[in-house]
């Protein structure tokens, strides 16, 4: 073998002991989900707007958004269940109300409506709409939004990543990375969240 292949080889072996030890310690924890920058906490919760249990949570949310403020960073996936016939759409609508500055207010309001448009077999898409109208978002700019391929894959994308995580029903939370079980309730978040602001 000559000097140079001998070097070679020394090279090759000294580049795969250092990649392989980047990768050792650089690893993700699987079971950890996105953390949010900017708050000392960080709560992330995968949720379906036709899911009544998210729907029972929503407002404890809210109200923990506001004692909170910036000391806890909140931040909503989408997890729309393949048989809630209108899940998917419904994610895909308030993402095109986000397009217009109004992604929380659509929240809300299909949450309060959820009882109306929930469990229908049939699209609810005209219900959407109507949700934007009264919003006073731009009908056109919302409909094109609603059927851009975009905010379909975004939304397709953050359920693939809480099924990776182990989200398998909703609303699941997750509180700096752990996975937080037991009921939602607003007692319960706030109690997990002291423990971590502690």
């Amino acid at each position: 073998m000559s000097k140079n292949a001998r070097l070679s080889l020394v090279i090759v072996a000294v580049v795969a002991v250092v990649v392989a030890g980047f990768l050792l310690f650089n690893r993700n924890d699987t079971t950890a989900a996105p953390q949010s920058s900017g708050g000392k906490v960080s709560v992330v919760e995968y949720l379906d707007l036709e899911c009544p249990s998210c729907r029972a949570a929503h407002p404890g949310v809210e109200k923990l958004k506001g004692e909170y403020g910036d000391r806890v960073t909140f931040t909503i996936k989408h997890f729309p269940i393949p048989s809630h016939r209108n899940a998917e759409l419904a994610a895909v609508a308030v993402e095109a109300a986000g397009a217009q500055g109004k992604r929380d207010e659509m929240f809300k309001l299909m949450f309060s409506a959820q009882q109306e448009w929930g469990g229908q077999q049939t699209s609810q898409r005209a219900a959407f709409v109507g949700f934007a109208q009264q919003l006073g978002l731009d009908p056109a700019a919302f409909e094109k939004a609603l059927d851009a391929p975009a905010l379909r894959d975004q939304v397709l994308a953050s359920r693939t990543e809480g099924a990776k995580l182990g989200v398998t029903g909703t609303p699941t939370f997750f509180i700096n990375g752990t996975k937080f079980t037991g009921a939602p309730t607003y007692d319960a978040l706030k109690s997990a969240i002291d423990k971590e602001l502690s």
